[in-house]
């Protein structure tokens, strides 16, 4: 889920970090160009330049020169972890109180029930 109060650039980050997890890129693959990207996001390239860069100032991305920008090996792994740690520090402690607050079990949660 994005956040809309966040910079456009996070936002689309959010966006390229969920289909690299969902496999929709892996490692190793061609990333849209980034007018590609930006169109279909209806976004400025300047921004989906500063999200691409991003990605590739944490090395997760590879530029190739003349190519294009490709998933780096290992990124959708790294990826995986940075996003359990954020989740795990910041996500799951309010969840966690909120579940505690209104005494649910583990089988309250299940979300087939829901």
């Amino acid at each position: 889920m994005v956040d809309e109060s966040k910079p456009v650039y996070l936002r689309l980050r959010e966006i390229i970090t969920a289909s690299i997890l969902d496999g929709a890129f892996r490692d190793g693959d061609l990333l849209p160009s980034v007018r590609a990207f930006a169109a279909s996001q209806g976004a400025n390239p300047l921004t989906v330049a500063k999200a691409y860069q991003s990605f590739q100032d944490d090395g997760l991305v590879v530029v190739k020169r003349g190519i294009g920008m490709f998933v780096a090996d290992g990124a959708t792994r790294r990826l995986r972890d940075m996003e359990c740690r954020r989740f795990l520090e910041t996500t799951w402690p309010p969840v966690a109180a909120q579940i505690r607050r209104l005494g649910l079990r583990s089988d309250d949660l299940d979300v087939q029930k829901v």
